[in-house]
């Protein structure tokens, strides 16, 4: 299964949701920044508000696409989750603490300045069902921090929506989310990219851009 481009896979994402179809009491939030045309296209299709939610993976150092945990930041406040065990094999492997800690500062400073730079006003998360959405997930850090980070700011349930995920993050978030909807789980699972016939880099003005279109 491969999707056209990550709009295509939002529209067929709204599909896998009708139920949450223009509820007062539901908002939809992308991961920025591949989630967020995911969620632009998922969100005029449901009818539904929508809004940016900055997250980074924690990377380890000189292996960047290996994360050892994720930042996600919701309302000012940052949210940080960590892979505890992994941590402690790669101090074992010689990996110095002061180099994680130096990740954890400059990914921090990062998804703080994207948080400045998308425009609001941010939507009011208190007491509302949320739908969290990415382009897809591979080890689920990054959606681990962004459901944290929600349900610190007050979300009465929270659901994850991607249009594909390995079975190694899928098993783990349906037990921290309420519900979690994959329209496509490999059995041999490869980066998300390879899922897409179009899959560019999503950018900061995009972001912006998509923001500006849902307010007009």
């Amino acid at each position: 299964m491969r999707f056209t481009d990550r709009g295509q896979a939002g529209r067929l994402l709204a599909g896998a949701l009708p139920q949450f179809r223009g509820r007062p009491d539901t908002v939809l939030l992308g991961l920025a920044r591949g989630g967020v045309p995911v969620a632009a296209e998922a969100a005029a299709a449901l009818q539904l508000p929508w809004d940016v939610l900055p997250v980074r993976k924690l990377g380890i150092p000189g292996h960047g696409e290996t994360a050892f945990g994720a930042l996600a930041t919701v309302n000012g406040r940052v949210v940080r989750v960590v892979n505890r065990p992994f941590v402690d094999a790669l101090l074992e492997l010689g990996i110095q603490q002061s180099a994680l800690d130096e990740v954890v500062r400059l990914e921090q400073a990062e998804v703080e300045r994207r948080a400045g730079a998308y425009p609001g006003p941010r939507l009011t998360l208190t007491g509302k069902t949320v739908i969290v959405a990415d382009d897809g997930m591979a080890t689920g850090s990054s959606m681990r921090a962004a459901v944290e980070a929600v349900r610190a700011a007050g979300a009465a349930s929270v659901v994850v929506a991607v249009p594909v995920a390995s079975l190694e993050a899928q098993t783990p978030l349906q037990q921290l989310a309420d519900a979690v909807f994959s329209l496509f789980i490999p059995g041999q699972f490869r980066a998300v990219g390879s899922y897409y016939r179009e899959f560019r880099q999503v950018r900061d003005d995009d972001v912006v851009r998509l923001l500006g279109t849902r307010r007009a």
